[in-house]
């Protein structure tokens, strides 16, 4: 699904919908119970121009709106049936409780991917990949400061002592893919940990967020992580704005924006290969 919006789309770019009615242009502003309209108006503007959307649950949950989602993914369904949604849920449970948040994901939302914490191990991924079709992308290298505290430290107990970022790479290539389903989270504002989880990584897809109100690079971060043989994908990426589209303008014409803004993006993106 990736390699086919990709290549449609001639796009790199997803576009993350982290609705925050406070931010909404005026006619909107403040109205929680207008997400969805909010929402659907950026997918309708954008949805020739992205590899991905990502809604984010948090902003729904928030302000009680999950049935907006519910409705945000039918629409997408129906506006770009070509563009896989990742919902971005950072969900890190195990057993019964990971079934169904599972099943949350995939069966009520009907997302196509998910966004998982690995740090429970192996059992707390499992159950996600049991829904054929489904991805799963695992939080590896995040583009926040606190991601120093864990991500880059050695583990000695580890044959060669990987970093543990690194050791999630390996194991999100090799033993835990069991169908070819597992992805990456790693920051735009580490190019060069990108390029590090690229090689022990060489075809998962890499799920970037950081581009554009997080100040990362565009440039580094194709070059880190994009890669092609004969013309062709061969490790997809997913490069992440959410703030510099959504909130381009505070006008009646958000939308007519959003989308000059997601050109904009992903004409960058593009000549950056």
């Amino acid at each position: 699904m990736l390699r086919a919006a990709e290549r449609q789309n001639s796009s790199m770019l997803c576009v993350g919908l982290d609705p925050e009615p406070s931010k909404f242009p005026a006619h909107l502003r403040g109205d929680a119970s207008k997400i969805y309209d909010f929402c659907a108006a950026i997918v309708d503007a954008t949805a020739d121009l992205v590899i991905a959307f990502k809604p984010q649950i948090a902003y729904f949950a928030a302000h009680r709106a999950e049935e907006q989602l519910e409705r945000l993914v039918a629409h997408m369904r129906r506006a770009a049936p070509q563009v896989p949604v990742i919902l971005d849920a950072k969900r890190g449970d195990i057993g019964s409780t990971a079934e169904q948040y599972a099943i949350e994901a995939f069966e009520r939302y009907g997302a196509d991917a998910v966004t998982l914490s690995p740090f429970m191990g192996f059992d707390s991924v499992q159950p996600y990949l049991k829904y054929h079709g489904k991805g799963a992308f695992l939080l590896c290298r995040t583009s926040n400061p606190g991601g120093d505290d864990f991500q880059p430290q050695r583990l000695l107990d580890v044959p060669g002592q990987p970093r543990l970022y690194e050791h999630i790479a390996a194991l999100a290539q090799g033993p835990w893919n069991l169908n070819g389903q597992l992805g990456l989270v790693v920051g735009a504002t580490y190019p060069a940990e990108i390029e590090r989880v690229r090689a022990l990584a060489p075809t998962v897809p890499l799920l970037i967020p950081g581009v554009g109100a997080q100040g990362g690079d565009a440039v580094a971060t194709v070059k880190a992580g994009w890669r092609s043989a004969g013309g062709e994908t061969t490790a997809p990426i997913i490069v992440n704005s959410s703030r510099a589209i959504l909130y381009a303008s505070g006008g009646a014409d958000f939308a007519a924006v959003a989308r000059q803004e997601a050109i904009r993006t992903r004409d960058v993106l593009h000549a950056c290969r």
